[in-house]
């Protein structure tokens, strides 16, 4: 279990409980005190579609900076093949030449 998720299992249990204990010893009327539980786990649901908008954001762009570091490798990478490929072609081309001239020469 990550720090985040730690966090807020922590903060739904602090939750739970203070409303039962407030529930418990709550000198108002009953449908005044349903009504301030509704407000708080409505404010508990706008925290936790926040927080899980934000961790969402976070992955989003942790994704695309892999995403680009790994396209960058590759381009990379690519270049490096197609400059391997000329040095090959053109050592191979030398020695065809010298190979003929030597043949030539013979």
């Amino acid at each position: 279990m990550n720090d985040n998720s730690k966090v807020l299992a922590a903060l739904l249990a602090g939750i739970a409980a203070g409303a039962a204990i407030g529930l418990l010893f709550a000198p108002e009327k009953g449908t005044e005190t349903r009504d301030k539980l509704n407000d708080s786990l409505r404010n508990l649901a706008d925290s936790i579609k926040d927080r899980a908008s934000d961790e969402i954001s976070n992955l989003k762009d942790a994704k695309n900076r892999v995403a680009d570091n790994l396209k960058s490798k590759f381009s990379s990478a690519e270049d490096q093949v197609r400059t391997a490929g000329g040095q090959a072609k053109s050592a191979f081309g030398d020695a065809a030449d010298s190979t003929e001239n030597n043949f030539n020469q013979a």
